[in-house]
């Protein structure tokens, strides 16, 4: 099952990223969804594409 990491580190300040994006009703996530992170120590936010099952591994996921 898909499933966004809870944290990520920043790749600004290398400080813990928090998830802020809720999933859909149920439970869901989708793959192309965008997801957004808030940095903890910088305040940066980060918004991320979740993965889809055949996209080769080390794509770009960065909007």
């Amino acid at each position: 099952m898909l499933e966004p990491e809870a944290t990520i580190i920043c790749v600004d300040c290398g400080g813990r990223c928090h998830l802020l994006t809720h999933p859909r009703e149920g439970g869901v996530w989708l793959p192309g969804e965008v997801v957004a992170y808030r940095c903890e120590d910088c305040r940066d936010r980060w918004d991320l594409v979740l993965p889809d099952d055949d996209q080769p591994e080390g794509d770009d996921n960065w909007i």
